[in-house]
């Protein structure tokens, strides 16, 4: 089993910072990508940064410049540093990770946290 800690969130006003990190834990051979994901009401869930094993980021054009992902590997923790927060930011920011389970099994896992509600308002 594999679980998903996410840490942070809460309420920021506009043009503030505000950091989450995700800690995974369980019987894990080996993750490929963590990653965080955003969901505010009526939308649908999207994609906001991802980073490989490997270190290479993605980002959502919305939060390009303003949003930075890092992990480490040994901790097997995602960081999400968050910058010049706006209004549309404010969703529920889920925890993402996709991992082998075995050395031979290369199917891809994924998994997800519960989510942590961030809300950008004055």
């Amino acid at each position: 089993q594999v679980q998903l800690v996410e840490s942070g969130g809460g309420l920021v006003q506009p043009g503030g910072s505000m950091s989450l990190s995700c800690a995974a834990s369980g019987t894990i051979f080996r993750f490929n990508a963590m990653g965080w994901y955003r969901q505010a009401p009526g939308k649908q869930r999207e994609l906001v940064a991802d980073i490989t094993r490997g270190g290479i980021t993605n980002y959502t054009n919305s939060v390009k410049g303003r949003f930075s992902i890092s992990g480490d590997n040994a901790k097997n923790t995602v960081y999400l540093q968050m910058n010049s927060l706006k209004p549309e930011d404010t969703a529920v920011y889920y925890c993402n990770a996709k991992f082998y389970r075995t050395l031979m099994d290369r199917r891809e896992y994924e998994y997800w946290g519960q989510g942590t509600q961030v809300t950008v308002s004055s």
